[in-house]
C-alpha cells in the first residue's frame, strides 16, 4: 500500500496539486511511514523526474512552480513549525549560488535541518558569492550548504572554500547537494561533503556538531 500511496504522492507533486500531495503524505504517516523516508522516496524522487522532464528544450516554469508549492506544502506537514528545538545544534548557512534560480532543494534542506535541530540562515537562490562569504563572516557558521539544479555553477561552488579560507573561515565546512552536485566527488567540487540527499547532509552536520539526530 505505501509504494501505492508514495507514487500517488509523486504524482500529485508532479501534478501541481498541493491538496492531494498532503493528502497521499497524511495517509502515508497514518501508514506507518517516517517523514524522513517520505523525503527521500517521495519529495526528492518527484524533483529529481522534475529535474528530467525540464530540460532545456521543456522549460515549463509554470510547472515548476506549482510543483514546488505542492513540494513546501508537503514539507510544511512533515516537519511543522512546532517541531523546531528552542536550543540549536549549531548555525548552518544554506543557499544556491548567483546563476541558479532554483530553490526546491534549497528549501528541502533547509526545512530538514531546522525539523533537526540547527539554526538555518537562508542566503536565498541566484546568491552571489560575496554575499555568501559576508553571511558567512557573519554568522559564524558550523557549514555552508549549497544546492544546486544546473551544472554551470560548479566553477562557483569550487570557488566557495577558498573564499572564505581567505576570511580565515577555515573552520567552516562546506557541503554540496542537488541534481547537478551530488554527480560529483568533494575533490572535484573542492568541498568537504556531497550530500545524496537532505538528510545525507543532516547525518554528516551531525557527526561533525556530535548531534545523535536518527
Amino acid at each position: 500500500m505505501n509504494d501505492s500511496r508514495m507514487s500517488s504522492l509523486i504524482a500529485a507533486i508532479l501534478d501541481g496539486d498541493c491538496a492531494e500531495a498532503v493528502s497521499q503524505a497524511e495517509h502515508l504517516v497514518r501508514g506507518g511511514a517516517r517523514p524522513q523516508h517520505i523525503v527521500i522516496q517521495g519529495v526528492e524522487a518527484a524533483m529529481t523526474a522534475l529535474d528530467a522532464k525540464c530540460t532545456v528544450q521543456h522549460f515549463n516554469l509554470l510547472e515548476i512552480m506549482l510543483a514546488g508549492r505542492a513540494v513546501m506544502e508537503v514539507m510544511k506537514f512533515l516537519y511543522p513549525t512546532g517541531m523546531v528545538t528552542a536550543e540549536s545544534k549549531a548555525t548552518v548557512l544554506v543557499a544556491s549560488l548567483e546563476g541558479d534560480v532554483h530553490d526546491l532543494g534549497k528549501n528541502i534542506l533547509k526545512i530538514v535541518l531546522i525539523g533537526g535541530g540547527y539554526h538555518v540562515v537562508d542566503c536565498g537562490k541566484d546568491c552571489p558569492l560575496p554575499k555568501l562569504v559576508e553571511a558567512a563572516e557573519t554568522s559564524r557558521p558550523l557549514a555552508v550548504g549549497i544546492s544546486g539544479l544546473i551544472t554551470s555553477i560548479i566553477p562557483s561552488v569550487r570557488q566557495v572554500k577558498d573564499a572564505l579560507l581567505l576570511r580565515k573561515l577555515e573552520r567552516v565546512k562546506v557541503i554540496a547537494g542537488g541534481a547537478a552536485l551530488k554527480q560529483a566527488s568533494p575533490g572535484e567540487l573542492n568541498v568537504d561533503f556531497v550530500a545524496e540527499s537532505a538528510f545525507d547532509g543532516l547525518h554528516y552536520l551531525d557527526r561533525i556538531a556530535g548531534g545523535t539526530h536518527e
